[in-house]
């Protein structure tokens, strides 16, 4: 059994929160790379250059890359040989939360009742997703979400018989009606399977794959593929301003499902598709 003081993990998520905000993970910044060299639009390419000032800008001045610092949404593995000393789990990943968004000046979002709408003042609670796994390991993912994207996104409940062509025109249907209100180019997380509540986890979880990754099965990498193709087709592109750049990359969880149905969650992201892990 290994311990782990709950100080060590609210010093290590506090960081996390101020990184997370302020540097763009390297995947997502080569994303955008790559695709301002192959749009050849030229108010797209204007637009994606933009965005990659404001990157360099955010690192040089140490501020945040969008002034939306977002909900702090965490992915946490625990490994079963782990015992937490000193207090809560929860708890301290909350004290790091609010440290890192209070001293790191980023913009508290946070409302403590969805209908009264009075600001908690330091961006917690966080939401914290558990896995136990094996080993004697803390694996801690950040995700810190803006809402100008996480508005637009979508839940469908489709039949069987929808199949892979249904869950096709309901991707797009929801990339669609995001347009520019999810600040494209965006990276598309998709859940498919489960139930109600599990698919939409499984497309928050999906964000967090590196761009440009595909999933170990064929036939969701072959549709990875395909939907990454047909949105760059829409004519969306960045800024909703037109442009071969929707999407910057598109990323499908899976989940076995009940014989009856065939959930599907659309989790839209802008190019600020923040997240980063630390192992402690």
């Amino acid at each position: 059994m290994r311990e782990i003081n709950v100080q060590q993990i609210t010093d290590a998520v506090k960081q996390m929160c101020i990184s997370a905000n302020l540097y763009l993970a390297e995947d997502m910044e080569c994303a955008l790379k790559n695709a301002a060299e192959k749009e050849d639009g030229k108010l797209g390419k204007q637009i994606l250059g933009q965005l990659m000032e404001n990157l360099d800008i955010a690192k040089e001045d140490k501020i945040p890359i969008c002034q939306d610092t977002g909900m702090a949404v965490f992915f946490v593995n625990v490994g079963q040989e782990v015992h937490i000393s000193g207090g809560s789990l929860t708890e301290a990943i909350n004290e790091g939360v609010r440290q890192g968004y209070t001293e790191g000046y980023l913009r508290k979002s946070v409302v403590k009742d969805p209908l009264i709408r009075e600001n908690t003042g330091d961006n917690t609670p966080a939401i914290i997703h558990y896995d136990i796994v094996q080993g004697d390991r803390l694996e801690i993912t950040i995700a810190p979400k803006g809402f100008g994207s996480e508005n637009m996104s979508r839940v469908f409940m489709l039949k069987p018989a929808d199949g892979v062509e249904g869950v096709k025109k309901v991707v797009k249907e929801a990339v669609m009606d995001a347009g520019p209100n999810a600040c494209p180019p965006f990276v598309v997380g998709v859940g498919i399977g489960g139930d109600f509540e599990l698919v939409a986890k499984l497309a928050k979880k999906a964000l967090t794959r590196k761009a440009g990754s595909h999933s170990d099965k064929e036939h969701i990498a072959k549709l990875e593929e395909e939907l990454f193709t047909e949105i760059n087709n829409t004519g969306i592109g960045p800024g909703g301003l037109g442009g071969r750049t929707t999407a910057l990359a598109v990323n499908i969880e899976t989940y076995p499902t009940h014989i009856a149905g065939l959930p599907v969650a659309v989790n839209m992201c802008c190019h600020v598709n923040r997240h980063m892990t630390k192992i402690i």
